[in-house]
């Protein structure tokens, strides 16, 4: 009966992260199209630097120890996890230890029990830094509301999670040591770290601790399956975007920005007109105003956002007060393309709304606040690129709206009459010796 009814647990879990899978995968696509399938060598360097290593992580090497406990116990435990489903959908316990030799069975949970541990420490530290330190970088605005409780409650899961685990293996061995074979399958001796849990349970009677053990089993899987669901509604998304976002990572030069091709052109002719084709039509849109007009893979970037902050940390216009955030501008893609894909799914097709990503969601002053420095870009440890959307915004800011201070719109006229900043003649632009 129990494992019929951890079946459909799983069958129901299962279906609903799928669900919501297809969902952030159909919203990415709404997205322009862009190749990045190039040079398929360095991307997966990337994946694997950048991802599963978290290079980038390493310049402040505490924080990203701390961090890589997490990111391990995540990854390695799920090999316990796989076992603990195994034994659900075929009635069984510690199927494992069946089939492996009981030193290497012992050796496999002993790591996985000081994973725990660790990811327990590293949890702990880390919301400490957020709820007593309270970095500035984790006080700012950009996290008012869900945001910021939304890291805490996923912390708190971890913890929980851990500690069932511990509980789980802890009651199991017990009973072990008291030879109850009534309610065992194997016999695996003590782990490493639960056996210190033996002095708090040695005061319960044989069922109490089978119930123990099965509640923490159970409370255990379906913490997991809750975890699951609940990472598509989270910034902790990133904990299975970042591998993709790694692999398509953009490969060009640091710095380097993406010239509008249909603006090459037009220069090109006027330079040139011998070379315009008579048939050439204009371009249907400069820049970018809402979702759509991004790339996918910058609504990938706003899907794979960790929230951490090291963007706006680093950005100077954000240092010296300006109410530019790149976290911000990354929250607000993420939020406008759910309402728009909220939108699609409701009426079978994008119906207008009356909002855009530009000015309801994110401001000219914001975007108008960026040095185009790349310091966002640079610290960005899942090597996401808040300036590019702030870039197509911009260019349609000035190309579309004619939106500009007065000071760019004399700079942008003293460059098309005279090719250069200044208001000087192009045959003057040698005076400044005479100055």
């Amino acid at each position: 009966m129990f494992h019929k009814a951890f079946i459909l647990i799983t069958l129901i879990a299962v279906w609903l992260f799928w669900r919501n899978a297809r969902r952030i995968r159909k919203n990415i696509l709404l997205g322009k199209d862009e190749d990045y399938t190039d040079h398929p060598e360095k991307r997966w360097k990337n994946v694997l630097l950048l991802a599963f290593g978290q290079k980038k992580m390493f310049r402040n090497p505490l924080v990203a120890v701390l961090h890589f406990f997490i990111y391990a116990g995540f990854i390695i435990i799920n090999l316990e996890v796989f076992e603990i489903i195994l034994d659900g959908i075929l009635g069984r316990e510690r199927i494992f230890a069946e089939y492996i030799p009981k030193g290497l069975y012992s050796a496999l949970i002993n790591s996985f029990e000081v994973l725990a541990v660790l990811v327990l420490i590293a949890c702990i530290v880390f919301l400490c830094r957020r709820n007593i330190l309270k970095l500035r970088r984790f006080i700012s605005h950009d996290l008012d509301g869900w945001p910021r409780s939304d890291a805490n409650y996923i912390l708190i899961t971890e913890i929980i999670l851990m500690l069932l685990f511990l509980t789980f293996d802890a009651s199991d061995t017990l009973l072990q040591i008291r030879n109850n074979g009534h309610f065992l399958f194997h016999h695996t001796g003590n782990f490493l770290v639960s056996q210190w849990l033996h002095q708090l349970m040695n005061g319960l009677s044989n069922q109490q601790l089978h119930t123990l053990m099965k509640s923490s089993w159970w409370l255990h899987i379906i913490g997991i399956y809750a975890f699951l669901n609940y990472l598509p509604y989270s910034k902790h998304l990133h904990i299975i975007l970042a591998f993709p976002n790694a692999y398509y990572a953009r490969l060009w030069p640091e710095g380097k920005i993406r010239n509008m091709k249909s603006v090459q052109q037009e220069l090109l002719y006027a330079m040139q007109p011998e070379l315009a084709p008579t048939d050439a039509a204009a371009p249907a849109k400069f820049g970018a105003k809402d979702v759509f007009d991004l790339s996918w893979r910058n609504l990938l970037d706003a899907y794979a956002c960790t929230e951490c902050g090291r963007c706006s940390a680093a950005c100077p216009a954000n240092i010296t007060g300006k109410k530019l955030s790149p976290r911000k501008i990354m929250m607000d893609t993420r939020d406008r393309l759910e309402e728009v894909g909220r939108n699609i799914h409701k009426n079978r097709s994008y119906q207008d709304d009356g909002k855009q990503l530009l000015r309801d969601y994110i401001s000219a002053e914001e975007l108008r606040a960026c040095t185009s420095c790349n310091a966002c870009v640079e610290e960005c440890p899942v090597s996401i690129s808040p300036l590019e959307i702030i870039i197509e915004m911009r260019r349609a800011l000035v190309m579309e709206d004619s939106d500009a201070p007065p000071e760019w719109n004399t700079m942008f006229s003293n460059i098309e009459n005279n090719f250069a900043p200044w208001k000087f003649s192009p045959d003057e632009r040698d005076a400044w010796k005479n100055v």
